[in-house]
């Protein structure tokens, strides 16, 4: 079951793998992004715990490229990514959050009485930072389509 993250016509393109991250104080999201067969992982976990999360998911998922979101603690995620053998490259993640729930409750729409209430107005019951690192991920690769740059 793939997932389809841009309009790529009739070009073809090689695979990229993206391990996304997008950094917290408290917790973090991540997601296994495959430029063709879609999304792979995607969870939250406490920012205490990054570190072996991010090697488990990378040794189990083989990413070409690690994404993380240039906000709130990059800094210190992106010291222990070096070890991961795997690029990293700091991205831009400007209303990564916002556009998170948004994300959500496309996917998860309320239901009963809370169908009545205005989307903007809802908190998701969980947290969307996976779903912020999800969105880090397809704008890497649609970055990297809009470049032209063949994904391998």
């Amino acid at each position: 079951m793939g997932v389809q993250l841009w309009g790529s016509g009739n070009r073809a393109f090689g695979r990229v793998r993206v391990l996304s991250i997008d950094p917290g104080r408290e917790k973090c999201g991540l997601a296994v992004l495959d430029s063709r067969d879609g999304v792979l992982a995607r969870g939250v976990v406490p920012t205490t715990t990054l570190e072996d999360v991010a090697r488990e998911w990378a040794a189990a998922h083989h990413p070409t490229v690690v994404v993380l979101g240039g906000g709130t603690g990059h800094r210190s995620v992106r010291s222990f990514l070096r070890q991961l053998s795997v690029p990293v490259e700091v991205v831009p993640e400007s209303h990564t959050t916002l556009r998170a729930r948004r994300r959500y409750f496309q996917e998860n729409p309320p239901r009963g009485w809370r169908r009545l209430i205005p989307r903007g107005l809802l908190q998701p019951p969980v947290p969307v930072d996976d779903y912020a690192a999800l969105l880090i991920a397809e704008g890497y690769l649609a970055g990297l389509e809009g470049e032209g740059r063949a994904l391998e």
